[in-house]
């Protein structure tokens, strides 16, 4: 491939220069508009299968997709902030749709069974424009020490750091050979489909026969197999998966003691990186909670945090003040959300409870809904809070052993 030619989603070779040319879903649906006949059903996502497909840059090996996703945080949060910042009644009407139109697309990725990189865009891009802001027009007041800058930035660095290591491997159990495909095969339509809340299987008796995921001797289930293996085969890997693990419609991959798929960091919550979850968490908490901190002292003297954050009479006096004071308010309603997600992970921590067994035990009704509902408990895995969370520290530490009753 040169430069600008590139393989589509139909497998033939292409070239940017042809992009606006032969695009038959995009033809069928403008003539169909100016007919005024309805589109068929799933028009509208093909001609944006297509559109998506063909915007791509030169690259030397060839033409590299752009995924269109990560586009609008970085154009429309700026702007949104710095529209709100204008008056206070357009930072009422901004921050209260914010968050709306984020579960919105959400819900919408959830119901296409859709991977995205908007959210873990959004993230990121909040946490650098955010810090800029910090720096470009809350410390050359005179008001934040040096030491606190560099405190702040070293819970930054820290928190990226941990995000890092939780985007590695969550505990993929290994594909047997002779069945490793790519993932997005069995999807139709999408490189990678899925949802978040899409995992099968629950853990029964066999769970602990396929110790460490190798489903030796087992790449094709039979009817002789007991109704146990059967609850734990996985008709898309191909393997028997030990307990507690599960299979992602998202990643298209079974992992060790799944969690859940976050779309903040675009991977799966397994046993090999949840500690590094809840750390990411932590320090996301705590760093945004001083920036906050730090920034309503500086533009709100003399009021203490939580009375400035509702009450700052002169945030409005100038642009500055009213970018930071906007500013403030988007990192208090991100805080917050990520706030309840590490609530819930401590609870389910101290429950030794996953979200996947969470909605698997409502939806069969085998689970105790505890502290008004804000964690399911199962019952199964829950042997006390100390030996709970010592169970969740040693997590990916090493390999499960066989017991002797697996080995009988």
């Amino acid at each position: 491939l040169c430069c600008c030619e590139y393989v589509d989603r139909r497998g033939q070779r292409n070239h940017l220069a042809a992009c606006c040319c032969d695009c038959e879903e995009l033809d069928d649906g403008c003539d169909r508009w100016l007919t005024c006949k309805s589109l068929p059903p799933g028009a509208l996502e093909r001609i944006a299968d297509t559109i998506a497909d063909r915007l791509r840059v030169p690259w030397f090996s060839g033409a590299v997709k752009i995924n269109v996703s990560l586009v609008p945080p970085l154009v429309l949060l700026p702007v949104f902030l710095h529209v709100a910042a204008l008056h206070f009644l357009l930072g009422l009407i901004i921050l209260t749709s914010l968050p709306v139109v984020v579960l919105w697309y959400y819900y919408l990725t959830h119901r296409r069974k859709e991977r995205t990189l908007f959210f873990l865009s959004l993230g990121l891009f909040s946490l650098g424009y955010m810090y800029y802001v910090f720096l470009q027009e809350v410390v050359p007041r005179g008001h934040v020490e040096y030491s606190q800058v560099v405190a702040l930035t070293c819970g930054l660095i820290l928190m990226l750091a941990a995000l890092c290591r939780a985007k590695k491997d969550p505990g993929y159990l290994p594909i047997p050979a002779g069945n490793e495909k790519p993932s997005h095969q069995d999807l139709p339509n999408k490189s990678v489909r899925g949802s978040s809340s899409g995992l099968h299987g629950i853990s029964g008796a066999a769970s602990s026969r396929a110790v460490n995921g190798e489903a030796k001797g087992h790449c094709r289930m039979s009817a002789e197999q007991p109704e146990g293996v059967k609850k734990d085969w996985c008709t898309k890997c191909q393997l028997v998966r030990p307990a507690r693990a599960g299979h992602c419609r998202l990643c298209g991959r079974c992992v060790r003691r799944l969690d859940h798929h976050c779309v903040w960091i675009n991977s799966c919550v397994g046993e090999q990186n949840h500690q590094a979850f809840i750390l990411a968490l932590s320090f996301f908490m705590l760093t945004s909670v001083y920036g906050i901190t730090l920034t309503l002292h500086t533009i709100c003297r003399g009021r203490t945090p939580f009375v400035a954050l509702f009450y700052c009479p002169g945030a409005y006096s100038d642009y500055s003040s009213a970018l930071s004071f906007t500013c403030v308010w988007y990192c208090a309603i991100v805080t917050a959300g990520m706030g309840y997600i590490l609530l819930i992970q401590l609870l389910n921590i101290s429950y030794n409870v996953t979200e996947r067994e969470a909605r698997l035990a409502l939806r069969d009704n085998t689970g105790r809904r505890l502290l008004g509902g804000l964690v399911i408990d199962t019952g199964q895995y829950n042997r006390g809070l100390l030996c709970n969370w010592g169970h969740f520290l040693s997590l990916g530490s090493s390999p499960p052993q066989r017991s002797a009753e697996d080995i009988v």
